[in-house]
């Protein structure tokens, strides 16, 4: 309730409401545990609102709170209108630009947020790289999209098994998350947005969204690479194991080109 602007002394008056009415202003007080000398002001406040009626019974005012489901529409539909409102004047201000920024996110909640925005936005295709953690919470609306024709291709750092296709599962998740200090996150969609980051742990990452054409080829490049591989160790893997060793050792080693008891080329 504070996000859609009540203080908390209306919220808890509210909820209290809900408990038990219609209650007398001293009676909300005390089932909110606010000060009596506050109680008036709240309440004036939710009137104002529209969220509390106030009735006369026996000379005495009384308060009842608006249903729940109702309150929730009414701020449903007030927050569309302030929000198409906000975009009219906007577009009216906004000044077409070439610039591109790259958007550093911080919070893993806001990364995961702004990566579920791209993907209900795609229209053509999505490419995504992530960990079976980021994949628990992006499935549903992966599988959305893939139930709706997208081009969609997954590579999974992890073993668990989703039902969409096609999936790649990486087999070094462990030791890439070793080596990098997180998870690796991987997203683009319709090739004109990306998103990279390493997630720390389930509060941070250090990652990044953009635009920027740059930022995008190179993130869409490193999925790419990641798939062809898949199909490669798909197909040859004891032989690669057999070349490079445990873990592809000598193939991830880009500075030097050597294979497993075959020295140097």
């Amino acid at each position: 309730m504070a996000e859609l602007g009540f203080s908390e002394y209306e919220a808890r008056t509210y909820i209290s409401l809900l408990q038990e009415n219609p209650v007398t202003a001293y009676e909300a007080a005390k089932n909110g545990g606010l000060p009596t000398a506050k109680i008036y002001q709240v309440l004036a406040k939710l009137l104002d609102k529209g969220v509390v009626l106030e009735l006369v019974e026996s000379g005495k005012k009384r308060y009842v709170p608006m249903d729940p489901e109702e309150f929730i529409a009414r701020q449903r539909v007030r927050m569309n209108t302030n929000l198409s409102a906000l975009k009219r004047e906007m577009d009216k201000t906004r000044v077409e630009t070439n610039v591109s920024y790259i958007w550093n996110i911080n919070e893993r909640e806001d990364f995961l947020r702004q990566a579920e925005l791209m993907i209900a936005r795609a229209e053509k295709s999505l490419l995504i790289s992530l960990c079976e953690e980021e994949m628990a919470v992006l499935y549903p609306s992966l599988k959305q999209k893939e139930e709706q024709g997208l081009n969609l291709a997954v590579v999974l750092f992890g073993e668990e098994s989703y039902p969409i296709r096609p999936i790649f599962h990486h087999p070094l998740a462990d030791t890439l998350q070793s080596e990098k200090g997180g998870r690796n996150f991987s997203l683009v969609s319709d090739s004109k947005q990306a998103m990279a980051a390493t997630i720390i742990d389930e509060k941070t990452v250090e990652g990044a969204w953009s635009g920027n054409r740059g930022f995008v080829t190179v993130t869409e490049d490193y999925i790419k690479h990641d798939i062809y591989i898949m199909k490669i160790v798909n197909r040859f893997d004891e032989d690669l194991i057999e070349r490079f060793g445990p873990h592809y050792h000598y193939l991830r080693d880009v500075f030097q080109d050597r294979e497993e008891n075959h020295g140097s080329h």
